[in-house]
Parts: structure tokens; C-alpha cells; sequence
């Protein structure tokens, strides 16, 4: 009975759409739209160039990271409800040729990066790579400190884009290095409250991923709620700086504030409840964070 059902899931798509779906092609669009707003919020002058380089080579990176990622936890994948109609534990596309795809388009992010942004971006993609499926994704079912390692990559397309927004080999600007914190910070309450609704889902996997040796318990709720507040500081930094006028940074704020008020409902109520609007917050707040701070008003 259930080789019947794994039958009737395959069937369901093709290894067109497996190879798509290897990539998370959405994750893969919100990270390229992190990278390409830095991009315009440093750049003096927009070029055409640069910008298809961050589209291209951004998509290419993250889908081949995020298709590593994948290929080395198909086995843990089949047992969690969120992750066994993946297109490796479906058998729509075996482990092998799933890890040729993620090889080519990695290379070829890459390069693309490298030739049409400047090398410096292309070394960055590489490394997003490199720190994602290499390190982020065994460390998984190792320790909890592996959510701080993955926000490193998780935060490389910021400086990616303003990376590439430089000449010659590439510069990390003071600027880009600002953009790069305040993505780095969000993903601690943005992946914890992930974590903390999901977390039953991800014990069948093997992965404990919440701050707490115990879980889901205060300690866990208190990070998050740190967190949230030290994302409020830092996301100021740009104005500190001057490098942000009074109309984005009260925008900042607003946002900040309003991440801020239910990190403080979620740490004092604990339901899963508080914890998906919290993370539904996140994700509204990084996008619209981005733009402002592009406005520079």
C-alpha cells in the first residue's frame, strides 16, 4: 500500500518540475531579491550588466545550495511530513543525476557571477555554496549552533549585490557590511519561529534545530525575543551612519517595532499559534526593511 502511494505522489509531477522544485525556485526568488535590492541601494550606476549577473548567477547558487542540500538529507527527507514529496524521496529524480544538476548549476552561478558582476561576487557565490551544503547542512543533525553558521550564508546575497555594485575585483563596503548584519540578525527569529512550529516535524528527521537543549521551552522563546531586539538596534545602524534619511529609518523602526511586539506576544504565550505569526512577520519585514533602506529618504 504505501509503494502504491509513493507510485500515485511520483506521478503527480515530471523531472522538469522535479529538477524546479530541487531548487526552490520561490527561496530561490527571495534571496535574489535580497541581492539585487543591495545592489541598487549602493550602486552610483545601474548596469545592465552587473544586475543580469546577481539574476542569473544568484538563481544558480542558491538552487544548486538549497539542491545539495537535498541530495545529502533524502534519506531524513522520507520521514518528515514537510519534506517526503521532495522530488529525490519521490524517486522523480534519483540522488545521482540530482547531483550532477546541483554541480553544473553551481559552476555555472559561478561564473556567471564572476564574468558579468566581478570576481569577488563569484568567490562569494562559491563560498554561499560551500557554507551551506558543506557545513550548515551536516551540522543540522549535530548541534543547534548550526542555525548560526547557516545565517552566514543565508545572508551573502546581501553582500553579494553590493558587491557587485563595486569595480575591479570587488569591494566589501562599510554599507554592504551593514546590509549584510541586519539580514544576518533577521534569521534568528525568522528560522527559530520556523523551527519551534515545525519542531515535532523535524525531530522525526533527526534535526534539532531550536537554540534550547530542551526545545521548546523559555529559553528558546527568550532568544527569539533577544534576538528580535537586537535586530531592532542594528537595523539603525544604516541611519547612525548616514547613510539613511528620517523617512526610511522610521519606516525601519515601524517594521522592527512591529516584529519586535510579537516576538514579546510569542515569548509570552509560546503557542505555535504565536510562532507562525511571528514567522509570517518576518517574512513581510525583511522585503520591506530592504526597499526602504534602497529609498534612502
Amino acid at each position: 500500500m504505501e509503494q502504491a502511494s509513493t507510485h500515485i505522489a511520483t506521478a503527480r509531477y515530471s523531472k522538469l518540475t522535479g529538477f524546479i522544485r530541487l531548487t526552490k525556485i520561490r527561496l530561490g526568488g527571495l534571496v535574489v531579491f535580497s541581492a539585487i535590492i543591495s545592489y541598487l541601494t549602493v550602486a552610483e550606476t545601474y548596469e545592465w550588466q552587473q544586475m543580469l549577473g546577481i539574476l542569473a548567477g544568484g538563481f544558480l547558487v542558491t538552487g544548486a545550495a538549497n539542491g545539495l542540500n537535498q541530495v545529502i538529507e533524502s534519506e531524513r527527507d522520507k520521514l518528515m511530513d514537510r519534506t517526503r514529496e521532495r522530488p529525490i524521496p519521490l524517486e522523480v529524480l534519483s540522488p545521482t543525476e540530482s547531483l550532477w544538476f546541483c554541480i553544473l548549476t553551481g559552476l555555472g552561478g559561478t561564473v556567471i557571477l564572476w564574468t558579468l558582476a566581478n570576481p569577488l561576487a563569484g568567490l562569494l557565490g562559491f563560498l554561499s555554496i560551500v557554507l551551506y551544503a558543506g557545513i550548515y547542512t551536516p551540522m543540522k543533525v549535530v548541534s543547534p549552533f548550526s542555525v548560526f553558521v547557516g545565517a552566514f550564508p543565508g545572508a551573502l546575497p546581501t553582500l553579494i549585490g553590493t558587491v557587485a555594485a563595486t569595480s575591479g575585483f570587488g569591494e566589501i563596503t562599510f554599507l554592504g557590511a551593514l546590509l549584510f548584519a541586519i539580514q544576518f540578525v533577521w534569521q534568528f527569529p525568522h528560522f527559530w519561529s520556523l523551527a519551534w512550529f515545525n519542531a515535532d516535524d523535524y525531530a522525526k528527521g533527526g534535526f534539532y534545530l531550536l537554540p534550547s537543549k530542551e526545545g521548546k521551552d523559555h529559553f528558546t522563546r527568550f532568544q527569539i525575543l533577544l534576538y528580535s531586539a537586537f535586530l531592532l538596534i542594528v537595523s539603525i545602524f544604516p541611519f547612525i551612519f548616514h547613510f539613511t534619511g528620517l523617512l526610511s529609518t522610521a519606516a525601519v523602526l515601524l517594521c522592527g517595532l512591529a516584529l519586535l511586539l510579537q516576538a514579546f506576544n510569542f515569548y509570552r504565550l509560546g503557542t505555535d499559534d504565536a510562532a507562525r505569526k511571528l514567522f509570517l512577520i518576518t517574512l513581510i519585514y525583511l522585503p520591506v526593511v530592504q526597499v526602504a533602506l534602497m529609498t534612502k529618504a
